[in-house]
């Protein structure tokens, strides 16, 4: 058994460093190099390095200039802030969300509107209420194993957030970074598959190949994507041609597919082993039970604050995230997320019988 004082760290939504594909990007870049050097090394036009778009056009099956790459997808949220709000404007997210996509609304002073999330999705009647209300710039949404809850989105409910896009006129959001880690159960279609002229569709290659790539991107429109490369391009001139081009190469020859199913092999012992140990030390906990991605999301007893968990944790060597960062509107304060995907399942075992203990430690007072 595990010392009690290794610090175990349930604080960041991080890949294994054990899943980098070291030899295969070190081989990639040599080529990538040799084979593109002119355009990696200068100045490109600001949508991306064009053989790594026309790639990406072909896996997804839409146009080159339907593709817009940029250094990981958070930016996109910032330029795409640039391009639609003005101080004031109303953008939806769900309620949690990701936190730093709330920094960088509130940076460009958005009202945040936040719609409750439930296991399968958004809650239809509060997003029907809100739509009454005031309709958004854009709903900021996340449908696939989401961070930080873990929830996936019904196909009911993603056609019903179609259908009310149509019906009040606002552009879909949709953030899909860890769809592809699925480990088990049946894939829904995505929101742009379901409505492409309502849909701008973002995902990256930090959870699949590493964060340090700096590989997002998004799909949609050719017109809203050319007004954001031009943001971009006033930003930062052209995106990092170096590590694209090393990406697409690692892509191009055929690396990809076996490189997801590596991941799945690797992270879903540790989804079970975080569902597991939940079933056995916290047997009455409210968790999401997911089917994939980095996440399981906790709800803590009645009158069990995260803030006097994570000071009983502290004591534990257990570092825990505060949940109210990723709450819009306030809310939270029982809210707790739990990254797996670094954690052994011997240390996500362990962690979670440390997380038991601080619980019923905060109950007992």
């Amino acid at each position: 058994p595990m010392s009690e004082l290794t610090p175990i760290n349930f604080t960041r939504g991080v890949p294994a460093v054990e899943s980098f594909p070291v030899r295969d990007i070190t081989k990639a870049a040599v080529a990538a190099m040799l084979d593109y050097s002119d355009a990696l090394m200068q100045y490109g036009p600001a949508l991306g390095f064009l053989p790594f778009r026309e790639w990406l056009a072909n896996w997804y099956g839409v146009k080159p200039n339907e593709v817009l790459t940029t250094n990981g997808s958070l930016q996109l949220i910032e330029f795409l802030s640039y391009h639609m709000i003005q101080p004031g404007d109303v953008v939806y997210t769900e309620s949690p969300t990701y936190d730093r996509t709330l920094t960088l609304l509130r940076r460009h002073q958005a009202t945040i509107v936040g719609i409750p999330l439930e296991a399968d999705g958004p809650n239809v009647a509060a997003l029907e209420a809100e739509l009454k209300k005031r309709v958004p710039k854009f709903f900021y949404i996340s449908p696939d194993f989401q961070n930080p809850s873990g929830s996936t989105h019904s196909l009911e409910k993603r056609k019903h957030v179609v259908e009310l896009a149509e019906q009040y006129n606002f552009w879909l959001v949709e953030d899909a970074p860890y769809r592809w880690l699925r480990y088990r159960g049946k894939e829904e279609p995505t929101l742009f598959e379901l409505a492409r002229h309502r849909v701008l569709h973002m995902s990256s290659f930090t959870k699949i190949i590493a964060p340090g790539v700096r590989m997002g991107y998004m799909l949609g429109s050719a017109d809203v994507l050319a007004k954001i490369a031009k943001i971009a391009e006033d930003t930062y001139i052209s995106p990092v041609y170096v590590a694209h081009g090393i990406a697409y190469e690692w892509c191009r020859r055929g690396h990809l597919p076996d490189q997801i199913e590596m991941l799945k092999k690797l992270y879903a012992p540790r989804l079970d082993a975080c569902l597991a140990a939940i079933d056995k030390y916290m047997p009455d906990a409210q968790a999401t039970r997911p089917d994939g991605g980095f996440f399981v999301s906790v709800i803590l007893p009645e009158g069990v604050m995260t803030t006097a968990v994570r000071a009983a944790a502290a004591k534990r060597n257990l570092n825990l995230t505060d949940g109210l960062a990723f709450f819009p509107n306030g809310g939270g304060e029982r809210f707790l997320r739990l990254p797996f995907c670094a954690l052994t399942p011997a240390q996500i075992d362990e962690g979670i019988r440390r997380l038991a203990d601080s619980v019923n430690e905060v109950r007992a007072k």
